[in-house]
C-alpha cells in the first residue's frame, strides 16, 4: 500500500510579540493511502495547527513533509502549493465555508474555476456528485434554504469536484445535530470504502470511532496508542 500523507520530524513554532510558542514537536505520522484517521485532542493540543501542515495551509518550520511521495519543500512557491493542493486534497469544515448567495451546483463548481475543464463537463461532475450525496433536485438551492446537515452535504460534493486522493475533514459534525452528524460521518465512511484517504480532525471520541485508527495529539505531540486502542 503506497503512502499519502507522512511527515518527519515536523516542528512548527511561532512568535507572539515576545512569546514564542511551540505549536508542533517533532511529529512522526505515516497515513496509507485509503485508510480513515482521526486526529483527536483537545483545544489547544496542535490538531488545527497540523491539519494545517498536512492540508498544505501552513508550512512547518521544520522538518520534512510527503504528500504521495513528494517532498513538499520548506520554500516552495505559493502558486505550486495551491496547485498540488487543489489536486490532491479536498477540504470539509466546520462551518461549511460556503458561499450564501450562489446555489448549491455553483458553490460545487468553486475549486474548478482555475482548471481546464468545459462547462458541459464541469457541470455535469458536479450534478453527479449532488446526486451521490443525496441531494439531486437541489441544485438550484442556495444554502438559506437547506439545512445544516444539507449543506454539508454540498460542501462535501464540492470537495470532491476535482477528484481528490485525501479528504481532510475538519470537525465535520460540530454545527450538526446527531442524527445529521451521524449521516455525514456514514457518507464520510462510504467515500473511504470507495478508496479515498480520509483525515478527520475532532475531539469527539464518538466520532473519531468511525475511523479505523486514531492519532492522539496533545501539547504539540504525538501520543503514544493506549493499549487496545484503534
Amino acid at each position: 500500500m503506497s503512502v499519502a500523507i507522512e511527515l518527519r520530524k515536523v516542528s512548527k513554532s511561532y512568535k507572539t510579540g515576545k512569546l514564542h510558542v511551540d505549536a508542533l514537536k517533532n511529529i512522526d505520522i505515516k497515513i496509507e493511502s485509503g485508510e480513515f484517521v482521526a486526529i483527536m485532542g483537545p483545544s489547544g493540543s496542535g490538531k488545527s495547527t497540523l491539519m494545517h501542515i498536512i492540508g498544505l495551509l501552513d508550512r512547518p518550520t521544520k522538518g520534512e513533509l510527503f504528500i504521495a511521495g513528494k517532498k513538499i519543500e520548506l520554500d516552495m512557491a505559493d502558486s505550486k502549493l495551491a496547485k498540488l493542493r487543489s489536486e490532491r486534497i479536498g477540504f470539509v469544515f466546520q462551518t461549511f465555508n460556503l458561499l450564501s448567495k450562489i446555489t448549491a451546483m455553483k458553490n460545487v463548481l468553486m475549486p474548478t474555476q482555475y482548471r481546464k475543464i468545459g462547462k458541459v463537463d464541469r457541470e455535469e461532475r458536479a450534478r453527479e456528485l449532488l446526486r451521490e450525496v443525496g441531494l439531486a433536485g437541489r441544485e438550484d438551492h442556495r444554502p438559506t434554504e437547506l439545512s445544516g446537515g444539507q449543506i454539508q452535504r454540498v460542501a462535501i460534493a464540492r470537495s470532491l469536484i476535482n477528484n481528490p486522493d485525501i479528504i481532510l475533514a475538519d470537525e465535520p459534525t460540530g454545527n450538526l445535530d446527531s442524527k445529521s452528524g451521524t449521516e455525514i460521518m456514514n457518507l464520510l465512511t462510504e467515500l473511504n470504502k470507495k478508496g479515498k484517504t480520509v483525515i478527520l480532525i475532532t475531539h469527539d471520541q464518538r466520532i473519531a470511532d468511525f475511523a479505523d485508527r486514531t492519532i492522539r495529539i496533545l501539547d504539540g505531540e504525538v501520543q503514544k496508542p493506549m493499549k487496545g486502542a484503534k
